[in-house]
């Protein structure tokens, strides 16, 4: 929010203090609980279907089912404006809407452990779509949550425990997958990623609810008058289409280079994500092992990245959140140019720990710093439609615009297809240039803070 750009700079101590918060710790769990599905329509996904004989470019096409992550703005009005019978009134607003998704999502990554991309692609693809759309709806409401509960100095901190609590969901769905497909079926590994998000669901259950931005809707669900199927009749629908699908959006608009944003939104990180959906390939085709690969770019990549998402929260509120965009920016592309020369020397693990550490550390720095720029974008009033849609711009990038990785690596060698991953860092760096001279003290990224509609 706009107010944590107009405070003082913090010092060292007092950046670090932030972490010790007992808020973090629900937002560490919460960043577990959305980095562990994510990495199963992405990395993992990409090495199982590897290692049962897929071609690559039917692998990056696979990127496709990430799609639900680009659109989820779509639904968003609708998770962040309607109440659900009886959870809503049980657990609060966004508790019920999380201990819902969480649940469904565990029972998609459960199932998606009895099909066989070999044998019925079609299928898999099916089971991956539903996992991703139950988890972009899960991020939903992830992300609104930590923009609620934390206060407005806490954001740049929240983002960097959020990269933390991502990266060890990551470990898991990345590191623990790969590794345990050495000696256990997948079906047996999905199983137990589903366990573990199940586990999330009970953890929900005893967070607190952040305070909502509608007192009306409040009152309402304080008068027990949600219940059951009242909440499907009682609710009027009709007076808040325009508050929960149109204010948002208008809202947003009306900020100076809105459009500039959205852009810089979508490239800031595309050459990070192109390169990352052929990395396991990548690797595969270098000859490192399940083990080899879980432990370089999982275990260590993630400890790299989750330091980096720290040092980034700190840097955030020692010097603000453009220039650690800045920097973090042309690291992403400076560490890329290392995989080329990891492909020139082949199997070498001392180089591809050097280059796992370079690009997880900046991209982590990257990633704290974007988390929290886009939080303070945000208008409590909107916060879940407006995160949403602004996050739906980046995967976009991620998923649609980086699904040609696999026909570019089939058609290119890899120094090269690494390094023109490298170049893709430039758009994004050009266009957070331009928002520097709309915003250069970093204040009114949001009109106002309106708390009610």
């Amino acid at each position: 929010m706009s107010e944590s750009t107009a405070t003082p700079r913090k010092s060292w101590g007092e950046a670090f203090a932030v972490y010790l918060e007992p808020r973090q710790l629900i937002i560490l769990v919460m960043g577990f609980a959305s980095g562990l599905p994510l990495l199963l329509t992405l990395s993992t996904l990409s090495y199982w279907l590897s290692k049962v004989g897929i071609d690559k470019t039917t692998i990056g096409l696979f990127a496709l089912a990430g799609a639900p992550y680009t659109f989820k703005f779509i639904w968003s009005p609708l998770i962040d404006q309607m109440p659900l019978p009886v959870l809503t009134r049980l657990l609060g607003w966004r508790k019920g809407w999380l201990f819902l998704l969480q649940l469904l999502l565990a029972a998609a990554i459960f199932a998606l452990g009895f099909t066989d991309p070999a044998v019925n692609a079609e299928a898999t693809a099916m089971m991956v779509l539903a996992v991703a759309f139950f988890s972009a709806s899960q991020d939903i409401v992830i992300d609104a949550y930590r923009i609620e509960i934390l206060k407005p100095e806490e954001q740049g901190a929240g983002a960097g425990t959020t990269q933390v609590g991502y990266r060890i969901g990551l470990l898991l769905a990345g590191a623990g997958a790969v590794a345990m497909s050495d000696f256990i079926s997948w079906q047996a590994i999905f199983a137990i990623l589903a366990a573990a998000v199940l586990a999330c669901a009970i953890f929900t259950l005893f967070i607190p609810e952040p305070e909502r931005r509608d007192p009306l809707v409040m009152r309402k669900i304080a008068r027990k008058e949600f219940v059951g199927i009242a909440a499907l009749t009682n609710f009027d629908y009709r007076g808040r289409i325009k508050e929960a699908v149109v204010d948002p959006f208008a809202d947003f608009i009306r900020r100076p280079g809105w459009f500039v944003i959205l852009i810089f939104i979508l490239f800031y990180k595309f050459g990070d994500a192109f390169g990352g959906t052929m990395a396991t390939p990548f690797y595969n085709e270098l000859g490192f092992t399940g083990v080899e690969i879980a432990a370089v770019t999982k275990v260590w990549g993630v400890l790299a990245t989750a330091i980096g998402g720290i040092l980034g929260g700190l840097v955030v509120a020692r010097i603000g959140v453009f220039k650690t965009l800045m920097i973090g920016g042309v690291l992403q592309g400076i560490t890329n140019l290392l995989f080329s020369v990891l492909a020139m020397k082949g199997h070498d693990l001392i180089w591809l720990g050097v280059a796992v550490s370079a690009d997880n550390l900046a991209g982590g720095v990257a990633a704290a710093a974007f988390v929290a720029y886009l939080s303070e974008l945000c208008n409590l009033a909107f916060t879940a439609t407006q995160y949403a849609l602004l996050t739906s711009f980046m995967a976009y990038g991620r998923t649609m615009m980086s699904s040609g990785s696999g026909w570019l690596a089939d058609h290119m060698p890899w120094p090269e297809f690494w390094a023109t991953t490298a170049l893709m860092a430039i758009p994004g760096l050009v266009f957070l240039l331009w928002i520097t001279r709309l915003y250069p003290n970093e204040k009114n990224l949001v009109p106002d803070q309106t708390l009610t509609p």
